[in-house]
């Protein structure tokens, strides 16, 4: 069973009381300094229900009125992974994201390309099939993470059915429905191996430049120009 996890309840609450006060007598027992103003980053961190990068978390201290300097954020950050009470996440876009990292709780995200939205979910069934997996290799496994990419129901409903290919996100699998540029643009796309109807991956999309996409067993390399006049559409996952 898949459980989301995209609000968390009231529940937290008691916990991140029970963390606040860990936190506190454990920096008076390393002596560390700025006791007072490092609390004011901890009780601000557990009041956000999100994954928060460092200038969010500075952006919102800074709003509040309150004078802290963006280092001494960052340290607080730092010591927090550093005790166990948050995790620095990377996630494909490349902003560093910290979380509440609770004790005794684990879950897994899924991370939509299209509007970056993180999803948390728990499901006990891959969980224990990690450890099994890990037993058949004599592994003993001491973390995990899974992190799904790809786009999320609210995206999936907005957007359009049929789109040009250079608009398309990394990892979609599409199908080509038309080339929609002159005989030139077709022969040459042709001549590449694509045709109407073909399925293909995308590997890699930037912004400005090249789109790698996979045929087959093939890897094939389109200017941003040239994939404008791929008119593609979304495979439906449950048809590939």
């Amino acid at each position: 069973m898949i459980t989301l996890r995209r609000d968390r309840d009231q529940t937290a609450q008691p916990i991140h009381a029970q963390e606040k006060e860990q936190f506190k007598r454990l920096f008076e027992q390393e002596n560390i300094d700025h006791l007072e103003e490092r609390m004011l980053v901890v009780e601000t961190f557990l009041q956000t229900e999100k994954h928060i990068s460092e200038q969010e978390l500075y952006d919102i201290i800074t709003n509040k009125d309150h004078g802290l300097s963006q280092d001494l954020i960052a340290d607080t950050l730092d010591l927090m992974c550093l005790y166990g009470f948050a995790h620095k996440h990377h996630f494909d876009n490349g902003v560093l994201r910290y979380e509440h990292r609770h004790i005794g709780q684990h879950h897994d995200h899924m991370i939509c390309t299209k509007c970056n939205q993180i999803i948390e979910f728990q499901n006990n069934q891959i969980e224990n099939l990690q450890l099994q997996v890990a037993a058949q290799h004599g592994f003993h496994m001491l973390q995990h993470k899974m992190e799904i990419y790809g786009i999320c129901s609210n995206c999936l409903q907005n957007r359009l059915a049929v789109i040009p290919l250079a608009a398309a996100k990394k990892g979609e699998r599409l199908q080509i429905k038309q080339f929609t540029g002159g005989a030139k643009s077709r022969m040459r796309l042709m001549s590449m191996g694509l045709r109407v109807g073909d399925r293909i991956d995308v590997i890699s999309s930037l912004n400005q430049g090249q789109l790698v996409v996979a045929l087959d067993f093939k890897r094939l390399v389109l200017g941003r120009g040239l994939a404008q006049k791929i008119t593609v559409q979304s495979m439906d996952p449950k048809k590939v």
